[in-house]
């Protein structure tokens, strides 16, 4: 993410998992000594991350894992310096980072023409360009912001006929006993789908076309309104979809659906995320033709365990079998408890059969 930008969750939904409620963001803001308020600048979050990795998990390798295979103890790991070692479990929490969804009319566009928003971390670099954002989401909105306030010359360009602004209604959570009924703290989707998104293991029983439609509703592309003002000088066309795209020297000149055309500099495509565990470059063939998937996510049971047994799969990849809310923070407490119970069940029930 680019620097600038802020969390769209609110504060109490932006708390890392924590049992005993001692490394939440509130006690990280009494740590540190220093002000810190909704929403949370990106900075300060990731600074929270580690300050609560400092705390809860001290002793990290900071190593990369090239390679998992399947063993006759479970599993081998390859780690980049050629270590090897094995074990019964492994847990996949590598984050979204390889899913990144690039558009097919952009599949040919050099990279320093057409951009996924996700690969920067300083949009200054646009400043005096002229540059389209592709995408009607919080990622595409506050990049537009934050682009024109560097001095970038933007336009946002939305298929859809009108934007989606989360936090318009902010008077529902403020109805004391009815705001309860109608949110849950977890902060993932509108009054009363927020509700059933939070109890992950009520949503995976419902039919799959009700959670399709409702995991759509929690997180459709929407952006925050505190970003309206923001936006007043910035263009946005909608209704509008880029058909085709072609280089032209060093700008990019992109083809609407309607016949008009934009010649920009850049295109920054705020398209979003296509989970697909096929791009987990360390997990080989021989293992990938063992994990059962649908439109490449993960089939996942009790423990969040794939078809393949031992290797539990955390993040927007648990999302297809356990909601929306398992593509959030606010759903590590949920997929942390839930991985250790079973383990730890499975462990004890080995234990009692030996």
């Amino acid at each position: 993410m680019p620097a600038g930008m802020f969390l769209r969750s609110n504060w109490g939904a932006s708390h890392i998992a924590d049992p005993n409620r001692s490394l939440t963001l509130d006690a990280y803001r009494r740590s540190s000594g220093n002000h810190l308020s909704a929403p949370v600048p990106l900075e300060r979050f990731v600074d929270y991350g580690r300050w609560y990795q400092r705390q809860a998990v001290p002793h990290v390798e900071n190593r990369v894992v090239t390679r998992v295979e399947t063993d006759a103890r479970g599993f081998k790991v390859v780690l980049a310096d050629g270590e090897t070692f094995t074990s019964r479990r492994v847990i996949v929490a590598t984050g979204i980072g390889c899913f990144s969804r690039r558009p097919a009319e952009f599949a040919a566009v050099p990279q320093e023409l057409a951009s996924h928003s996700s690969e920067h971390t300083d949009l200054g670099r646009f400043k005096g360009g002229r540059v389209a954002v592709i995408g009607g989401g919080q990622s595409a909105l506050e990049s537009a912001a934050l682009l024109h306030e560097r001095g970038a010359n933007v336009e946002v360009i939305v298929r859809q006929p009108e934007l989606n602004w989360v936090g318009l209604h902010s008077w529902l959570h403020h109805l004391g006993p009815v705001s309860s009924l109608l949110y849950s703290s977890r902060d993932v989707g509108p009054a009363g789908i927020s509700r059933l998104v939070a109890m992950p293991h009520l949503f995976k029983v419902l039919p799959r076309s009700v959670q399709d439609k409702t995991a759509y509703r929690a997180i459709r592309p929407a952006g925050s309104s505190w970003l309206r003002p923001r936006l007043t000088d910035v263009p946005i066309t909608l209704s509008r979809k880029v058909v085709s795209c072609t280089v032209a020297g060093s700008q990019l000149r992109l083809m609407l659906d309607d016949g008009t055309d934009r010649l920009v500099d850049h295109a920054l495509l705020a398209t979003g995320f296509r989970v697909d565990m096929s791009r987990y470059e360390f997990l080989p063939q021989p293992l990938q033709a063992g994990l059962q998937t649908v439109n490449g996510y993960p089939l996942l049971k009790r423990g969040l365990e794939s078809s393949i047994p031992g290797l539990h799969i955390l993040g927007k990849p648990a999302s297809w079998s356990f909601g929306p809310l398992l593509s959030f923070v606010s759903g590590t407490e949920f997929a942390a408890e839930e991985l250790v119970r079973s383990i730890v069940g499975q462990h004890a029930t080995r234990s009692n059969g030996s």
